[in-house]
C-alpha cells in the first residue's frame, strides 16, 4: 500500500436513514479490498475485480483527490451503528460536464435497498454541489438490478451502445441520465 497521508476522520460526512457515509480513509482499504476482490460482487463485470490491494488503495487516493477538487466524490458506506464497511458509492465528475453515479456493495448487503437509498441521496447532493450538471449512470445492459436503481432515482435511459474498453466485445452499455444530454455530455458519459 502506498504511503498515504491521513484522510478525513472517522465521523460520517453525511448520512441517510439507514446508512452513514464517510469520506474514504487509508484505514478503509482492507475492508474495501475484501469487497472489491470478491468475484461475486463482479458478476456483471468480472474484469473489474481487484486482485491486488494496491489497486484499492489507488482508488481511495483518487476518491480523496476528487473530494478535494470537487467537494463531493465516493463515500465509504456503513449501516448506522455498525463499524463494518458494506460498500461504497457516490458521485464523480465526468470532465466537469456531468456527475457519474456509481456504487458497489458487499454481497451480504445486496438486495436490501441500500443501493437505491445511497443513489437517491447522491442525486440530491448533485443538485446542491453542481445543479447545472446532469447526473448519469452507465451500466451493462445485463445488469437489471442497477438499471432498476437508476429508474427508481429518476434517471431515464438516454443511450445504448457498445461498451468501450470492455474485454467482452459483445458487451452493451446503457446510459441513464437525469435529463436529455448534450453531445458533449453524452460523449463524457460514453467514455
Amino acid at each position: 500500500m502506498p504511503d498515504m497521508e491521513p484522510l478525513s476522520g472517522a465521523e460520517p460526512e453525511d448520512s441517510t436513514s439507514r446508512l452513514t457515509l464517510h469520506r474514504p480513509r487509508r484505514e478503509d482499504v482492507p475492508e474495501l479490498f475484501a469487497i472489491l476482490s470478491d468475484p461475486l460482487v463482479w458478476t456483471h463485470l468480472p474484469s473489474g475485480r481487484h486482485r491486488e490491494i494496491e489497486r484499492t488503495a489507488q482508488a481511495v487516493e483518487r476518491w480523496d483527490a476528487e473530494w478535494e477538487r470537487d467537494g463531493i466524490s465516493t463515500w465509504v458506506v456503513r449501516e448506522r451503528g455498525v463499524a463494518q464497511v458494506i460498500g461504497y458509492g457516490g458521485l464523480s465528475s465526468l470532465d466537469g460536464v456531468a456527475w457519474n453515479l456509481g456504487y458497489r456493495f458487499a454481497v451480504r448487503a445486496q438486495g436490501r435497498g441500500f443501493a437505491t437509498e445511497l443513489a437517491r441521496h447522491a442525486v440530491a447532493r448533485a443538485r446542491t454541489e453542481g445543479p447545472a450538471l446532469p447526473v448519469i449512470a452507465y451500466l451493462l445492459e445485463h445488469n437489471a438490478a442497477s438499471a432498476a436503481v437508476a429508474r427508481r432515482v429518476g434517471l431515464e435511459l438516454v443511450d445504448r451502445g457498445p461498451d468501450a474498453g470492455n474485454p467482452d466485445p459483445e458487451a452493451v452499455r446503457l446510459v441513464f441520465a437525469s435529463r436529455a444530454l448534450s453531445p458533449e455530455e453524452l460523449t463524457a458519459a460514453r467514455r
